[in-house]
């Protein structure tokens, strides 16, 4: 429950994002309560539950306070859609995270003029991972297709929205042994590891609280989720400049210089424009990507385009797979995985 402001209550969503020891990365959105209840099934709710997702309140331009495990306090403000972002040096982050590198923050209201006499509660838990100098590698994954059955290759994309606004998290079915390969890289080649998982999706960050029940409710490995506003959304065919690359592409960027000294491995699938990022970033970084994973779909000239990509490019293992055994006896003859 959050403060009250208007007739809903107010509430602070904090994404799951990532830092290093010496950069404190928070974002964020601050909205009213809508009460969203994802376990809901039946139809009437299913449809209130979608409206709400993309009906938000936003509480725009108002002052946010952050406050560390060590007592730390640090104040920023949010944007006109209720967007914050606190990006700042700061040292010794490793030492206030737990063994699986994440640190837990708490994030609250600070501006007084928002506030109504009614206060049940104003302290909103947030994480941020910090990547272990002992791990053998992070991993960049899509969502949609990749490990979520999205429907994208239906006709007129109808699926799409069937999955999107008539299912809840619970309900939707990951792909086939897929939690089990993402544990398995998380743990790495010794099985005792804690790789970095990174979710990204061009999904609106409308859906994050829908994805994180999803990733949670099937098992798989925690990680940052990475998406984008509505607004990006709906802009994505007005980039011009090299300045305003896609929202993919970018966020791969931002995560391969954050952390210079870290290879990954990239899993995406052949539906749509994975195959030609995947492609455009190893060669960036030919020698930081170990693998590059490609779910096939049920999209023949899709797959022929695909596998036409990489025809002649032999610098780093690519593998168009057909289900996640495959990939994982892959990784396993790379040195990736370990199977016990």
């Amino acid at each position: 429950m959050g403060l009250f402001y208007g007739r809903d209550p107010l509430q602070l969503i904090v994404f799951q994002t990532y830092g290093s020891d010496t950069y404190l990365y928070i974002k964020g959105r601050a909205l009213e309560d809508e009460n969203i209840d994802l376990t809901k099934k039946n139809f009437i709710h299913l449809l209130i539950n979608s409206w709400k997702r993309f009906e938000t309140d936003v509480i725009g331009n108002c002052q946010i306070k952050l406050k560390l495990p060590n007592g730390d306090f640090h104040e920023f403000k949010t944007d006109v859609e209720g967007y914050f972002l606190l990006a700042l040096n700061k040292a010794n982050l490793q030492s206030m995270s737990n063994e699986e590198g994440w640190l837990a923050f708490e994030v609250s209201y600070a501006d007084e003029s928002i506030k109504r006499s009614i206060q049940l509660e104003n302290r909103f838990p947030g994480e941020m991972l910090i990547p272990s100098h002992f791990s053998d590698f992070g991993v960049i994954s899509d969502i949609d297709d990749t490990i979520l059955q999205t429907g994208m290759m239906s006709l007129l994309k109808w699926r799409v929205l069937y999955n999107t606004f008539l299912k809840t998290p619970g309900t939707r079915i990951p792909l086939t042994g897929a939690p089990e390969f993402y544990h398995l890289l998380h743990r790495g080649a010794s099985g005792e590891k804690s790789n970095p998982i990174f979710y990204v999706s061009n999904s609106p960050w409308n859906l994050y609280l829908y994805l994180e029940f999803f990733l949670k409710n099937n098992n798989f490995p925690k990680g940052p989720i990475l998406l984008r506003s509505l607004s990006a959304f709906f802009n994505r065919h007005k980039l011009k400049g090299p300045d305003d690359r896609p929202h993919k592409i970018r966020e791969i960027l931002n995560i391969l210089q954050t952390y210079p000294a870290l290879p990954f491995v990239l899993i995406g699938d052949g539906g749509e424009k994975d195959a030609d990022i995947y492609l455009e970033i190893a060669k960036m970084y030919p020698d930081r990507i170990k693998a590059i994973y490609l779910r096939s779909v049920k999209h023949q000239k899709k797959m022929l385009r695909v596998a036409g990509l990489f025809k002649d490019y032999t610098d780093i293992p690519v593998l168009l797979v057909e289900d996640s055994d495959q990939a994982i006896q892959h990784a396993q003859e790379n040195g990736l995985i370990v199977l016990k």
